[in-house]
């Protein structure tokens, strides 16, 4: 499972809020829900995200084993 509880600390580090993803950058609210419940997002919206926070994918997403694949 990806988790994306490093994006809320990235964001407010880099001083970026959901308010200026959504007017700024055109984010929909449904993307940004995505996010906070660890949805499925495309690879072009944590393209999107690395490039505003000028961060890599690691800085805003964590894998997380979720079962024993053994």
């Amino acid at each position: 499972m990806i988790v994306y509880d490093k994006l809320w600390d990235t964001m407010k580090r880099k001083g970026i809020t959901k308010y200026r993803l959504k007017e700024s950058y055109f984010f929909e609210n449904k993307t940004l829900r995505r996010l906070k419940n660890n949805d499925n997002v495309e690879t072009k919206t944590l393209d999107k995200l690395c490039e505003i926070l000028d961060c890599n994918l690691e800085d805003i997403a964590t894998y997380v084993r979720t079962t024993d694949l053994s």
